[in-house]
């Protein structure tokens, strides 16, 4: 285990950027000096992608209409917010008054109907049996 001296100390020295830049040496970096060039390792990985699972469950859980829905299809629609982020996936105005109603076809249906559904067809089918269609 490192000292939390010269953890606090390194981290001083070089600052904690949240966004990606580019250092001195001309390597793209994050967080407390972290060089990107070689990647990132596959616990790395998943914490990052538990991290953004996480944030993609609790923006849907703050729709009202998002906590009565059946299992597979709040399912579908994580992955969907996973992939589109919420901003974009409350566009999606027609699947979501559909799943309002608890019409779980037309909901299917309008997001086989988007932009989405043709950049990604194999998600969307996916996503679409997931909520009813």
């Amino acid at each position: 285990m490192v000292d939390k001296t010269i953890q606090a100390w390194i981290k001083t020295d070089e600052g904690l950027k949240l966004e990606p830049y580019v250092d001195t040496t001309g390597h793209l970096t994050i967080g407390w000096g972290r060089n990107l060039r070689d990647g990132i390792r596959a616990n790395e990985a998943e914490l990052m992608f538990q991290n953004d699972l996480n944030d993609a469950v609790s923006e849907l859980k703050n729709q009202s209409w998002f906590n009565i829905l059946p299992v597979n299809v709040k399912n579908a629609l994580i992955n969907m917010n996973f992939n589109l982020g919420i901003e974009k996936l409350l566009e999606f105005k027609d699947m979501i008054e559909a799943l309002k109603n608890q019409n779980y076809r037309a909901a299917a249906q309008a997001a086989l109907n988007s932009a989405w559904a043709k950049e990604l067809p194999n998600r969307a089918k996916e996503v679409a049996v997931m909520i009813g269609g």
